[in-house]
């Protein structure tokens, strides 16, 4: 099959990929800058698709940033697959300072003071999903269903860090648009304009034949 690796990754690799991908991250970011800039699209559109990849970035959506990304995109009128390479924004180096910036912000604005620290907050993801799981099983087992963690998940975390990540995610999208777009412009023409002195000096070659 195309594009199928050799020897497929077990989860131990897997893992470490999500936290450190083979090539490096400053690889990793130079694929997704060199694939932004050559979408066919207008520089407007993929401009677009960026700051709402930035944007979903910063929200509480774990497991759901490609989809929201990519409505939000679609809402816009932006370019959806640039969106869904902007989430990459999000990552194991940035979603700490995201998280540690949405919850204090989120708090603060609630009146609550001080908010929970990062750990407690990503701890508190993985008892979700725990709990979400478990709940699934229970489907199938006739198990009993538990609601207490999602219950304190939601007013302790979620409304705090999706009231902060809103502000946070407009505050980076709004200038990841703005240097996106002369960015993009730039290389088009730059692009371009290489583009069309190949073709005159093609032509005259030919001419000269």
């Amino acid at each position: 099959m195309v594009f199928k690796r050799r020897t497929p990754r077990n989860f131990r690799q897997s893992l470490v990929n999500f936290f450190y991908p083979g090539g490096g991250w400053g690889r990793s970011a130079s694929y997704v800058m060199h694939r932004l800039r050559r979408l066919p699209d207008s520089p407007e559109r993929v401009a677009k698709g960026i700051a709402a990849g930035v944007f979903v970035s910063c929200l509480p959506l774990f497991g759901l940033h490609f989809i929201t990304a990519a409505c939000l995109a679609w809402i816009l009128r932006g370019n959806i697959f640039a969106s869904i390479l902007a989430t990459f924004f999000g990552n194991p180096f940035t979603f700490p300072i995201i998280a540690y910036s949405a919850m204090e912000l989120g708090s603060l604005l609630l009146g609550r003071g001080h908010a929970q620290t990062v750990s407690e907050v990503m701890s508190a993801f993985g008892a979700i999903w725990a709990e979400l799981g478990h709940n699934f099983l229970a489907i199938f087992t006739a198990g009993p269903f538990h609601w207490n963690m999602l219950a304190r998940f939601g007013d302790d975390i979620f409304v705090p860090y999706m009231l902060g990540g809103l502000f946070i995610g407009v505050a980076c999208a709004v200038p990841a648009y703005l240097l996106s777009l002369p960015v993009i412009r730039a290389y088009r023409n730059r692009r371009l304009k290489k583009l069309q002195e190949r073709f005159d000096l093609a032509r005259k070659s030919d001419r000269k034949k």
